[in-house]
C-alpha cells in the first residue's frame, strides 16, 4: 500500500496579503484552517503600495528609501497564529521603484522591472532579513519564496519580456540565498500557454549557474472570458488536462540538472476568474475531486485559486458568492468545493484503491474511508449523469461495522441552490443567511454495515455532481446482555 500525499493541502491561494489585516479575512481563514488545515499561504502583493513596505522619501534634498514592515509582520503574525505559512511571492513592483506605470487588477499591482535593480536587490534583502530576525531563521527556512507571477503573460510582466524576468529571478534568487544558502527560492510561476517558459528558465540557470530549489507552474482549464454585468462565464476543459498540466515540469525537466526537483503549482483552478460562478456549484466539486484526489501523484503541492471570496482583482464584489471556498461576512457560508477538501481531511493515511470515481484508503486503527465522486459533463452541466452506481469492497475487522457518510449535491449542502431559490438577494438577512448556513451543511446519513469474510461491500449511488465522504470503523458491540430494544415501551 501507498501513502495519500499531501500536495493537495500543502499550500492555498488568497488574494492580495493585505487582505489578512480584515477581521472578517481572518474569521475566514480560521474556519479554513479548523476544517481543513493547509500549511502554506500564497498570495500577490507583497511588495505593492498597500502593504507600505517601500517608502521613498525626501529629506535634506536627497532621496532616500526607508523599509517599513509593519503591515508585513500582521499578516504574517496572523497566518502562523492561524497555523498556515507564507509562500511568498516577490511582486509586485513598488510604485516608487517601478520604470513604468502599467499596472493589472482593479488594485492597481504594477508590472514593469525595476528602475533600479540594486534598489530591487535591497528591497528583497531587507525584506528577508526583517522575516528572518523576526521569526527566526528555522522557520523561515519553511517558507518558499517565488520570483514575480506569470511574468510569460504581458498582463503580468512588461512585454512578457523573458530576459529581463531572468535577470530579476536571478538578482532575486542571489539576494536571498546572500542572506541564508538554506532559504527556498524558486520560479518561474509561468500561466498555462508558454510552457516552453519553463525549458527556457532551465536553461538560463543551468548556464549560470543561478539558484533554484523549485520550479513553479499554474494549472487552469477555463476558455476564452464571456462577460456579463459583474460576472463572467466560460468554457471548460476536461479536469484530467489540470493533471497533464502538473505533470507537464517533470516531463520537461526530465535529464536536465532540475530534474528532482519539487514541484509546485502554485495556482490551480477551473478557472482564474473570481466573478466566474462555476466555483459555487456543485458540480465544480466533482469536477475538481479527481484532481484532489490525485494531483499529489504529478506534484509536491497544489494551491486552489483561491480560499476566500474577499478577492478584489476584478474590483470590490458585489454578488453573495465570489470565487472562493465560501462567503466572507460575520457568518460563513460553505460552497461544495470547501466541502470537498473538508472531505479529503478526513480521509486516512494508506491508499487502499483507487479509481475514476473513487478513493479508498485506511489507517492504523482499522477505520476505512472513501471518498466517491459522480462523474460530470465538462461542456454541459446539464448532460450529467443523473445518477451514478459504485460496488466497492473494503478490509474490515469484527462482524458489523458503522457507516457515517457525508453528501453534497446539486440539492443537499449547497448554498447555492438555495440563495438561488431565495431570488438570489445581493444583502441577505440575518434570518436568510441562517438559512444559507443550514443549506451549505453536508447532508449526513448512518447505517450498520455487515462483514463478511473479513470484508464490507458498499453498494452506493451518487446523485447529479454529488461527492460523498464515506467513513467505516469495525463495530466493538458493548450491549449489555440483559438489553432489548423491544422493551423500549415497557412491553414484557
Amino acid at each position: 500500500m501507498s501513502r495519500l500525499p499531501a500536495a493537495w493541502r500543502a499550500c492555498v491561494g488568497t488574494g492580495r496579503m493585505e487582505l489578512a489585516l480584515r477581521r472578517d479575512y481572518q474569521d475566514s481563514l480560521a474556519l479554513v484552517q479548523r476544517e481543513i488545515g493547509f500549511r502554506h499561504m500564497r498570495g500577490h502583493g507583497l511588495f505593492s503600495d498597500g502593504m507600505g513596505i517601500h517608502r521613498p522619501f525626501t529629506h535634506l534634498g536627497h532621496e532616500h528609501v526607508r523599509h517599513s514592515f509593519t503591515y508585513l509582520d500582521q499578516v504574517v503574525d496572523a497566518y502562523l497564529e492561524l497555523g498556515v505559512r507564507p509562500f511568498l511571492e516577490l511582486g509586485f513592483m513598488p510604485d516608487g521603484l517601478a520604470s513604468g506605470d502599467q499596472t493589472v487588477f482593479w488594485w492597481k499591482g504594477n508590472i514593469t522591472p525595476p528602475r533600479s535593480w540594486s534598489a530591487w536587490a535591497d528591497l528583497v534583502r531587507d525584506t528577508v532579513t526583517h522575516l528572518v530576525d523576526r521569526y527566526g531563521l528555522a522557520e523561515v527556512r519553511q517558507w518558499p519564496i517565488e520570483v514575480w507571477n506569470e511574468p510569460n503573460l504581458t498582463q503580468f510582466w512588461l512585454g512578457a519580456d523573458a530576459d529581463a524576468y531572468h535577470r530579476l529571478y536571478e538578482i532575486s534568487a542571489m539576494t536571498i540565498k546572500d542572506v541564508d544558502a538554506e532559504l527556498q527560492v524558486g520560479g518561474p510561476a509561468i500561466s498555462p500557454g508558454s510552457d516552453k517558459w519553463l525549458e527556457t528558465f532551465a536553461e538560463f540557470v543551468v548556464a549560470r549557474d543561478v539558484p533554484v530549489d523549485f520550479v513553479s507552474r499554474h494549472a487552469y482549464t477555463s476558455g476564452p472570458a464571456q462577460h456579463v454585468p459583474f460576472g463572467t462565464h466560460q468554457t471548460l476543459a476536461p479536469a484530467s488536462r489540470l493533471l497533464d498540466q502538473f505533470a507537464l515540469p517533470r516531463q520537461q525537466l526530465a535529464g536536465t540538472r532540475l530534474a528532482g526537483l519539487p514541484v509546485h503549482i502554485t495556482e490551480f483552478n477551473s478557472s482564474y476568474r473570481p466573478d466566474n460562478p462555476i466555483h459555487d456549484t456543485a458540480f465544480h466539486a466533482a469536477y475538481l475531486a479527481p484532481v484532489v484526489a490525485s494531483g499529489g501523484d504529478h506534484a509536491d503541492s497544489f494551491s486552489y485559486w483561491t480560499f476566500s471570496d474577499m478577492f478584489e482583482e476584478e474590483g470590490i464584489p458585489v454578488a453573495l458568492f465570489h470565487g472562493g471556498f465560501g462567503l466572507l461576512t460575520h457568518r460563513q457560508v460553505k460552497k461544495p468545493t470547501f466541502h470537498l477538501y473538508a472531505f479529503m481531511a478526513r480521509m486516512a493515511d494508506e491508499i487502499l484503491s483507487r479509481g475514476p470515481h473513487h478513493l479508498m484508503t485506511s489507517d492504523s486503527t482499522g477505520r476505512v474511508t472513501v471518498l466517491a465522486w459522480a462523474p460530470v459533463d465538462h461542456e454541459d452541466l446539464r448532460n450529467s449523469p443523473s445518477s451514478h452506481s459504485l460496488r466497492l469492497s473494503a478490509p474490515m475487522t469484527g462482524s458489523s461495522a458503522f457507516l457515517m457518510r457525508s453528501s453534497v449535491d446539486e440539492e443537499r449542502g449547497n448554498a447555492w441552490t438555495a440563495w438561488r431559490a431565495m431570488g438570489r438577494p445581493a444583502s441577505p438577512t440575518s434570518g436568510q443567511l441562517d438559512a444559507l448556513r443550514e443549506a451549505a451543511e453536508p447532508v449526513r446519513g448512518h447505517r450498520a454495515l455487515p462483514v463478511v469474510n473479513g470484508r464490507v461491500t458498499l453498494d452506493l449511488t451518487l446523485a447529479r455532481h454529488e461527492v460523498t465522504l464515506l467513513e467505516i470503523t469495525p463495530v466493538c458491540d458493548q450491549t449489555p446482555s440483559w438489553w432489548d430494544d423491544g422493551r423500549l415501551l415497557g412491553a414484557s
